[in-house]
Parts: C-alpha cells; structure tokens; sequence
C-alpha cells in the first residue's frame, strides 16, 4: 500500500529564485528555471547534502552540528505573500527579500500542508517539504532597505504563513509557469499532537 496518497490540489509556480553563491546576505535573486540535483538547486547558496545545525534544532543538536540539508529550498506560496504584505501595511512583499527559492500559487493553507509531503512535477521532478518555516527577523532587515519602517513588522505578520522548506527527492528541472501535484502522507493526525502543542 502507497504511504503517500497523491490529490487532485495542484500548485502552480510563479516565481523562482535563487541565494547567489557569494555574500551573507538572505535576498534571493529571480531566475526562469531552476536545476535540481539531490544536493539542491545548481548555484544556491542553501544547497548540499549536509548542513551545519541552527537554531530551529538546538533542542537534538548542538548549533554547528553537521547534519542532514533538509532545507535546500525555502517555498512560499503567493497567496500568504499577499496577506503578508496586508497586514504590514505594504503593498507587495517581493519574494527576493526573504530569501524565497519558489512562489506557488493554488494551494490553501499552504504553510500547513503535511510534513512529508510530496511536490511533483509532470516529468518527475520532486520535492519533499520538510515542515513549516518560521518567520525570523533576518528578512526584516532586507524589507528594511527597501521599506524603511517595515521590517520589524514582517515576523508578526509572517506567523503561519511563512512557507515551507523542502528539499530534492528526485533532480530535474522546474520552470516559471509549471504545475506541481501534492501528495499527501496516508495516515491520521498523531493523538497527541495538543499535549505536545500545550507544552
């Protein structure tokens, strides 16, 4: 029996981009099209097999700690872009300023869908979401530059709506105006899951 049960909800990709290589800083750059090998987009600064640990795990791992990249790929989904930007008081939010490799189009409630979570292409190119991305203040300071008394609003109104972090299941090439399918693991919500929230 598949332990992924694939849905009629697709997502279409309206934008893609890329953190250059060189530099510190968190903007991602515009691109048409990106190639995906298993260690991540070809020229993306996130990409590699590995990854030294952050904050998001200090509670399993020391900070520094190499450990599996299931983070290549920061997605967002232009729709929470959008209400974003709403609640900042802002026009737009360009994905460039937060780092955003892809922006999708088409699916609800996207920062929810499940970990685990399959996004297919029509010739197989896949991606596997790792969970929910957390809004930080690293974004802020990129809205900043460009909105001057903007940034420190991003955080608050990104809660829930910051997108998710993937990486590559299976390599290929996705392109602006492709269509992605969604797949969903076949199992119920664990029982537990408001104990652990209550914590």
């Amino acid at each position: 029996m598949p332990a992924l049960k694939t849905t009629d909800f697709h997502a279409r990709i309206v934008w893609l981009g890329r953190v250059p290589l060189e530099g510190d800083g968190l903007r991602s750059e515009p691109v048409e099209a990106l190639d995906l090998r298993f260690e991540g987009a070809v020229g993306e600064r996130h990409s590699g097999l590995t990854r030294p640990s952050c904050s998001r795990v200090l509670a399993q791992h020391r900070r520094g700690t190499e450990i599996r990249n299931v983070r290549q790929l920061a997605i967002v989904s232009a729709e929470e872009l959008a209400a974003i930007a709403e609640r900042m008081g802002l026009e737009r939010v360009e994905p460039e300023w937060i780092g955003a490799s892809m922006v999708v189009e088409g699916l609800p409630d996207f920062s929810h869908i499940p970990p685990s979570s399959r996004l297919q292409g029509a010739d197989g190119v896949t991606l596997a979401v790792d969970m929910e991305t957390r809004p930080c203040v690293l974004p802020g300071r990129e809205i900043e530059t460009e909105r001057e008394g903007f940034g420190a609003r991003f955080k608050p109104a990104a809660a829930g709506r910051r997108g998710v972090t993937a990486w590559v299941e299976r390599p290929g090439r996705l392109a602006v105006g492709e269509t992605l399918r969604l797949s969903i693991p076949d199992q119920r919500v664990w029982a537990h899951i408001e104990a652990v929230r209550s914590r």
